[in-house]
């Protein structure tokens, strides 16, 4: 009978365990569903917008902000745009590719103006977020100078405060001779009192 019973509550315990099983997975299949694992890469979703590395953009816009605050730039510039003008005021009508008002021409500087200022402004952006890293590395460079300074102004105060306290050259030789004067004196004292004790027994 004992033994009937402990197959049955065995046989009772694994049937819970695999219902507790069965709904444990469930619930995760379904928790699975509603929100994503950290440990899975996340598919990288479709932009409209290309990717590019801001890094390498910033560069090639400091390049070209650098090229354009040149003379050089300005001399090119100042050429094409006379070849510009004289060719199509000069040359014969079916070689024109821009006629007198020069639409074209305001249209390609207008276009250059309207790239080469942006371009400029996130040149000079970056520049500032330099000067202001180097600013900062400044400061902390400055405070733990002014901190290594303290200390080895309070550590020189605590070598002469100490220094005070040592016994130099000078001073032993001052106590040494008071001692031979000691010395000195107590041996003169002792003779006399041994001529004394001398004369008194003869």
């Amino acid at each position: 009978m004992r033994e009937r019973r402990g197959q049955a509550r065995r046989r009772h315990s694994e049937a819970e365990g695999q219902r507790e099983r069965r709904e444990g997975s469930g619930k995760e299949r379904s928790a699975g569903r509603s929100r994503r694992r950290l440990d899975v890469p996340r598919v990288p979703r479709r932009r409209l917008v290309p990717d590019y590395d801001p890094e390498s953009f910033g560069r090639a816009s400091e390049r070209i902000a650098r090229f354009l605050g040149t003379g050089r730039f300005i001399v090119w510039m100042t050429v094409v745009i006379i070849v510009w003008v004289v060719w199509n005021v000069a040359a014969p009508d079916g070689l024109r590719f821009d006629n007198y008002p020069f639409i074209f021409l305001t249209l390609m500087l207008s276009l250059q103006a309207s790239y080469a200022a942006p371009l400029i402004l996130l040149a000079q952006n970056r520049q500032d977020d330099r000067d202001r890293v180097n600013l900062e590395q400044d400061r902390k460079q400055n405070k733990r100078s002014i901190a290594d300074t303290e200390y080895l102004s309070r550590e020189m105060a605590s070598l002469r405060m100490g220094l005070g306290e040592v016994a130099t050259r000078d001073w032993i030789r001052s106590e040494l001779q008071d001692l031979m004067r000691d010395l000195e004196e107590r041996g003169a004292i002792e003779e006399r009192v041994a001529q004394e004790t001398e004369r008194e027994r003869r």
